[in-house]
């Protein structure tokens, strides 16, 4: 099975609902990707507004 990205906050999703932000919209297409370890103290996820630990996609198609 494919990786699927949430639509809206660009996090790797396994189920059918996105545990970030509870929507259901989500693409397989999308352009590299960034694993947070502790987002509350990176740079690059203030920058891109990530608030939560876990494995985002850079661009979602």
């Amino acid at each position: 099975m494919k990786k699927r990205v949430c639509k809206t906050c660009k996090m790797f999703v396994e189920g059918e609902i996105c545990p970030h932000c509870k929507k259901d919209s989500f693409a397989v297409s999308f352009q590299g990707r960034i694993n947070f370890v502790d987002a509350k103290k990176s740079f690059i996820a203030s920058q891109m507004g990530v608030e939560d630990d876990g494995e985002y996609a850079i661009k979602v198609r």
